[in-house]
């Protein structure tokens, strides 16, 4: 422990410095801007600024893109309370509650839990990835594919679980998303699948124009369809702080969130975008009134936005422990510092202390600057919902269209968030829940190219899941939720028939 007091005074030497805050505090603000802007998630960020850091000091250019990477964390929220646009995946679930709450003239109430959530988030994921980064990451090198496939079924197993309407609609979602998440050139094998001879399609259909499509373009078309267009709300300073109340219903979704976040922040995979659909279910389910959720509840805001900024900081564990990329972000980070000429792995942490404790330092102090930064930014943002809607709409399709344009330069997104877009205003007329779809998109490519290289390994045997422990225990696991979760059903059913046949009450 004396150690590890140790590194942290020396990070906090470091990261206190004032070109380092300066730095810190312009990743914060380019990372909010990224993940408000539809398409340029964190990914896209770090990406596009890479290049920018290659002249800076090897701590420098992991602050601003750490900055960069839980800032586009936050400001994903903002487009989705405010507009129902996710500015990035992970923003999905905010998008339900965060936007009915705008809807009921609580969007400051909703910004702000959101910047506090993820201020306590992320402080807690500082602390895990600061005192148990070497126990955590080397549990999370005992997930090979076959553990990984059974993680993926026991999340489709949670999501039928936790599903808080008809759990035939919820599972009927997740089949229509893994279906599409399988359109594209076949990982295992080569093969392309459902392309329709359109090359474009050859690397699958991306998350982004798929939510952007299903949650922004269809609530447009949804209002628009409206006799009268929703009132416009004209905010006062006293309606944008929370409510004791508010401050009551959010602590508890927002320490489940931080610990749920980061422990699967851990696991190799989408864990930020998991964490957050995991999360959301998981306080539908404890809550005394779940007909809340969806209609504004501020745990549905609280929750997720949580867990998803704790994933953040779980990911850096075996990052920053072990040299093991467990995403696409933390690849890219990888790479920033191996262009530096310093070597990512165990010994990471004794050759480059002042690297490793002023990286962690500044994830505190990021945290911090992303406090300061959008708390008094709520009543701006607020603002927004001032524009009529005749103004905004229009704006709002064109900044949809350019952000799913940007992430790969190609029209097909375009078509495809205009196409999802059609298809969730019919789904929405038919009361079906569309986070779902999201998330199997998501799950589908991970669960196929695991359960084909666990195949590989076992040369086609299914036993394979049975002989590891922690496999054995997910898929038995997510088998028992499952059964509670149709208990119900046939207990009804059963009910039922007894009526008909006249043996009720015997």
């Amino acid at each position: 422990m004396g150690e590890t007091l140790d590194g942290l005074l020396l990070g906090f030497s470091i990261a206190l410095q004032p070109s380092i805050l300066v730095y810190a505090f312009v990743g914060c603000i380019l990372g909010t801007l990224v993940g408000m802007m539809p398409g340029l998630g964190p990914l896209a960020g770090i990406s596009l600024l890479l290049p920018a850091t290659f002249g800076l000091n090897p701590i420098i250019a992991m602050v601003v893109l750490g900055g960069v990477y839980y800032g586009a964390m936050y400001g994903g929220s903002t487009t989705s309370i405010l507009m129902r646009i996710p500015g990035e995946a992970a923003s999905v679930m905010t998008c339900i509650d965060g936007y009915a709450m705008t809807q009921n003239g609580r969007a400051g109430p909703a910004l702000a839990i959101a910047a506090i959530g993820s201020f306590f988030a992320g402080t807690f994921g500082v602390l895990g990835l600061m005192l148990l980064a070497p126990t955590l990451a080397a549990w999370a090198l005992a997930f090979g594919a076959p553990e990984f496939t059974a993680l993926l079924m026991m999340g489709l197993f949670i999501l039928a679980y936790m599903s808080g309407g008809s759990m035939l609609k919820t599972l009927s979602m997740a089949g229509l998303g893994l279906l599409l998440g399988m359109i594209g050139i076949d990982q295992m094998s080569g093969f392309t699948r459902f392309t329709y001879g359109l090359v474009e399609l050859g690397d699958g259909i991306s998350i982004v124009p798929v939510a952007v499509g299903l949650f922004g373009v269809s609530e447009i078309l949804l209002t628009a369809g409206q006799e009268e267009p929703p009132k416009v709300q004209k905010p006062k300073l006293r309606e944008l702080i929370p409510s004791r109340e508010d401050f009551r219903l959010s602590v508890g979704p927002i320490g489940r969130g931080s610990l749920l976040g980061f422990l699967i922040g851990v696991i190799p995979g989408s864990a930020h975008i998991i964490s957050s659909f995991v999360s959301y279910g998981l306080e539908r389910r404890l809550s005394k009134h779940p007909e809340r959720f969806g209609n504004g509840a501020i745990e549905g805001v609280a929750g997720p936005e949580s867990a998803n900024n704790a994933a953040s900081s779980g990911a850096f564990v075996p990052m920053l422990a072990l040299g093991i990329p467990t995403s696409p972000i933390t690849a890219v980070m990888i790479a920033a510092i191996m262009v530096h000429g310093i070597e990512p792995g165990p010994l990471l942490i004794v050759d480059q202390p002042e690297l490793f404790w002023g990286f962690v330092a500044s994830m505190y102090v990021g945290n911090v600057v992303l406090l300061i930064l959008n708390l008094p930014m709520v009543g701006l943002f607020v603002n927004l919902l001032r524009i009529p809607y005749a103004y905004l709409y229009p704006c709002i399709l064109a900044f949809c269209i350019v952000g799913c344009f940007s992430v790969n330069n190609s029209m097909m997104d375009v078509w495809i968030m205009l196409i999802m877009g059609a298809v969730g205003y019919g789904l929405r007329k038919f009361d079906y829940d569309l986070a779902p779809v999201a998330l199997g998109l998501v799950l589908s490519p991970m669960l196929e190219i695991s359960l084909g290289q666990s195949l590989a390994m076992s040369a086609g045997d299914y036993t394979i899941f049975i002989e590891r422990p922690i496999a054995t225990t997910m898929f038995a696991l997510g088998l028992v939720l499952f059964g509670f979760a149709i208990k119900p059903l046939i207990f009804k059913g059963k009910k039922d028939w007894r009526s008909k046949v006249g043996l009720e009450g015997e």
